[in-house]
C-alpha cells in the first residue's frame, strides 16, 4: 500500500524545513553561504556511503555524510577558534556527552516502542544540550556534539569487543539524519536561543574585555545594526564605530 499524498508533503515539507535549517546553522559558524550548502549536498550524497573499517570481532563502518563529513567539520571548527579556551571546551562538552550518552544506553530501553521519543531525537537533544552547556559558544557546541556522539560509538564497540559479543557498529549510520547531525545542530540551536535571549535582557551585546563570556559570538551581527541606525554613539563618527567594531570581533 502507497503512502497517501497528504503524509509524503508532509515529509517534503519536513526534509525542506530541516535542510533549509542546517544551512543557516552552517552560515552562523564562519561558513558562507556557498560553503553551506556545499557541505549540506555532500552530506545528502555521502549519506548513501558506508566505508567499511572492520570485519572482526566487530564489524565496523562509518557513514561518510553521518559522520565523516561532520567529523572533518568540527576538526576544522576547533582549530579556527581564535581562543585556547574555546578548544578546550569543545573536547571537554566532546568527552561529556559522550559519557552522557554512553550511560544512557546502558539504563534506557533498547526497544525504540518503549521509549516516549525516538531514540535519536533523545540522544541528539540531551547531547546538543550538554555540548551547549559545556562548550558557551556555536562552534564549540556543534563541535562538542558532533564528537561526543562518534566517541560514544567508538566506546561502545569498544565495549562489545570487551565482553566478546559480535555486533555491527555503524557510526553515522542514519546520515543526514543520524543523531551526530542531530546533536550538533540543537547544540547551536540553543547557544542562538540563549546566548540572544542573555543579550538581549543585557541591553544588547557589550563589546570589551567585561562582556559575559559565551556571548561574544553574537555581538557582531546585533553591534553593527545597532550603530548602522544610530550613525554615532556618544558624539563618535561612524567611521569611528565601525573600526571600534572591527577590533571588537578580533576576540571571536
Amino acid at each position: 500500500m502507497g503512502m497517501p499524498i497528504g503524509m509524503i508533503t508532509l515529509l517534503v515539507v519536513a526534509v525542506l524545513v530541516y535542510f533549509g535549517l542546517a544551512q543557516r546553522i552552517l552560515d552562523r559558524m564562519r561558513l558562507t553561504d556557498k560553503q553551506a550548502l556545499w557541505f549540506i549536498l555532500a552530506v545528502i550524497v555521502g549519506s548513501f556511503v558506508d566505508i567499511p573499517l572492520m570485519r572482526a570481532p566487530v564489524a565496523l563502518s562509518v557513514n561518510v555524510g553521518g559522520a565523516l563529513l561532520p567529523f572533518l567539520l568540527s576538526v576544522w571548527l576547533i582549530a579556527k577558534a581564535d581562543e585556547t579556551s574555546e578548544k578546550i571546551r569543545a573536547v571537554v562538552s566532546a568527552v561529556l556527552v559522550a559519557f552522557a550518552v554512553s550511560l544512557g544506553s546502558r539504563y534506557l530501553p533498547y526497544e525504540p516502542e518503549n521509549m516516549f521519543l525516538d531514540p535519536k531525537l533523545i540522544y541528539g537533544i540531551s547531547a546538543g544540550l550538554i555540548a551547549y552547556l559545556a562548550g558557551r559558544s556555536r562552534r564549540s557546541a556543534f563541535a562538542g556534539g558532533v564528537l561526543g556522539i562518534i566517541l560514544s560509538d567508538i566506546v561502545h564497540m569498544f565495549t562489545l569487543m570487551g565482553l566478546g559479543v559480535t555486533g555491527t557498529t555503524n557510526i553515522g549510520g542514519a546520515g543526514a539524519f543520524d543523531v551526530v547531525m542531530i546533536a550538533g545542530f540543537v547544540g547551536v540551536m540553543v547557544a542562538e536561543l540563549v546566548g540572544e535571549t542573555r543579550e538581549k535582557l543585557q541591553g544588547g551585546p557589550v563589546l570589551g574585555p567585561n562582556r559575559p563570556e559565551g556571548l561574544y559570538e553574537f555581538s557582531k551581527e546585533i553591534f553593527y545594526n545597532h550603530k548602522k541606525g544610530a550613525g554615532t554613539e556618544k558624539g563618535k563618527p561612524a567611521d569611528t564605530a565601525k573600526k571600534e567594531e572591527e577590533r571588537g570581533d578580533d576576540h571571536e
